[in-house]
């Protein structure tokens, strides 16, 4: 669509599509006006048949919503994807936020152009700002599988997620929803939104979700941006991407957890394999891996630590940490840090270590940090080099497991089945193409571990253009 009306001269934003019981299609999207009023407006495909919705014909009654009494202007933006309520109303929330309040609006409708403001939100929480990109859906209790949004009941809790326009991050929590009161409640208020779990730890934004009714599936989409500089974007001629789609299930270990996974389809890119069992990796080692090139690999590892290690680290006194405030992969600890550098050059001068870090916690108990380290992935200047990451839960008896996607410039980790993930922007000038190589490596001063890592190669998706007269996306699209 293009911002070609009054509505949204300023700006075609996020926006939601429903799909209808009939099959049609509606999409809501938020549009800046001609005076940079943030209203809704409702759009159409011009032709159904097309697979790929390329065409949207704009309701000539927009904007369908504008911003309610005690709104700001410029407060009021991206709706969701609509969900049936019982009594047969299609329900929606927006973002917005009162004073520092972020908070989600909600609106039933039945056409989909008039709308009824619902009394009070469906969820706020002081001191976090405005919210963009809301989303909310259902999960299973009990099973695998994703739920179509308009499912509620047994069995079924409900997220609520928001992007923070103050720290560019998406947070999310989990939480029971009253549909009759047209609230929702989190399961710990000390976890809630905005204040508690992000999606994902590193460089990942405005993300959205949609359910998969062919695959029972619900998938997450988030935005990467760039942390590199905008000379050096207009120079390579392009800037961000959308990050690998995830599948989005509940953590029934946890019950507070979303777990995150790419798609299945990633899988029919991989090429020839190598494993590697039972790696030794003593304090202070560093093993190269031998898979050739690694600048497009799809990695699965584990790690075991010594536990005469781990039982001498609980008796020892409480340590402080934090991924962002630490030295990085560089900084040793009795229990870390150990995992994989990934893009690195032979003589290890660049190099994005994607590790783990065990300390003891302020509670007694041992706690588990997954970290991406920056520091060293480029010997360019003009690259913001930073520590990602963040806790990642360990349960009894699990071992420490992390899968890996790198793609040249881009690396997407996934801890203990996706609990905790960090999506990292690199920019390696050593590092490239048949140059790149990934090494194991253990930093901890007291601790040996052994690891199991196996190694995909990866092909290119090779998406080509679509060809409105064929009516049928390429089969091997993603």
């Amino acid at each position: 669509m293009e911002a070609d009306q009054w509505y949204d001269a300023n700006g075609v934003w996020s926006g939601s599509a429903t799909i209808l019981p009939d099959d049609r299609v509606v999409m809501l999207y938020t549009g800046s006006t001609n005076e940079s009023v943030q209203v809704q407006n409702l759009a159409y495909p011009a032709d159904p048949s097309d697979p790929l919705l390329i065409k949207w014909v704009k309701y000539s009654g927009n904007p369908v919503l504008v911003p309610p009494p005690g709104i700001d202007n410029k407060d009021f933006r991206d709706p969701t994807t609509a969900w049936l309520t019982s009594e047969g109303k299609w329900r929606i929330i927006v973002g917005s936020k009162v004073n520092k309040t972020g908070i989600s609006l909600v609106y039933d409708t039945l056409d989909f152009k008039s709308y009824e403001l619902l009394d009070g939100v469906l969820h706020g929480v002081p001191g976090t700002g405005m919210w963009e990109c809301v989303d909310f859906y259902p999960v299973s209790t009990s099973g695998d599988h994703g739920l179509d949004t308009s499912v509620n009941g047994v069995g079924v809790k409900h997220v609520v997620k928001a992007s923070l326009d103050d720290d560019r991050h998406d947070y999310y929590a989990i939480g029971t929803y009253d549909e009759k009161n047209g609230k929702w409640i989190p399961d710990n208020s000390e976890i809630d939104v905005g204040i508690g779990i992000r999606y994902d730890y590193g460089i990942f934004y405005a993300s959205k979700s949609f359910y998969d009714p062919k695959k029972g599936r619900r998938v997450l989409w988030g935005w990467i941006g760039e942390s590199d500089s905008e000379l050096a974007d207009v120079k390579k001629g392009w800037a961000s991407l959308q990050g690998i789609p995830r599948t989005v299930v509940l953590d029934k270990k946890t019950g507070s957890n979303l777990l995150q996974w790419p798609v299945e389809e990633i899988e029919s890119l991989r090429l020839s394999s190598r494993e590697f069992n039972n790696v030794e990796l003593k304090p202070g080692t560093i093993v190269p891996i031998d898979v050739g090139t690694a600048t497009q690999i799809d990695v699965v590892a584990e790690f075991e630590v010594d536990k005469k290690a781990l039982e001498a680290t609980a008796k020892a006194n409480y340590t402080e940490f934090s991924c962002s405030n630490s030295g990085g992969a560089a900084q040793r600890g009795a229990l870390g840090p150990f995992g994989l550098l990934v893009l690195a050059d032979d003589k290890l001068s660049e190099q994005t270590p994607v590790y783990f870090f065990i300390v003891k916690g302020s509670d007694g108990n041992l706690k588990t940090f997954f970290c991406s380290d920056h520091l060293r992935s480029s010997v360019a200047n003009d690259v913001k080099k930073q520590i990602f990451g963040s806790f990642v839960p360990v349960l009894k008896d699990e071992k420490l497991s992390v899968r890996i996607l790198i793609d040249h410039s881009i690396v997407e980790s996934f801890a203990q089945g996706g609990r905790t993930c960090i999506s990292s922007r690199v920019y390696p000038t050593k590092a490239i193409y048949g140059a790149a190589r990934i090494f194991a490596f253990n930093n901890a001063t007291e601790a040996s571990v052994k690891s199991s890592i196996k190694i995909w190669q990866m092909n290119s998706a090779f998406i080509r253009p679509f060809h409105p007269e064929n009516k049928k996306p390429p089969h091997n699209s993603l």
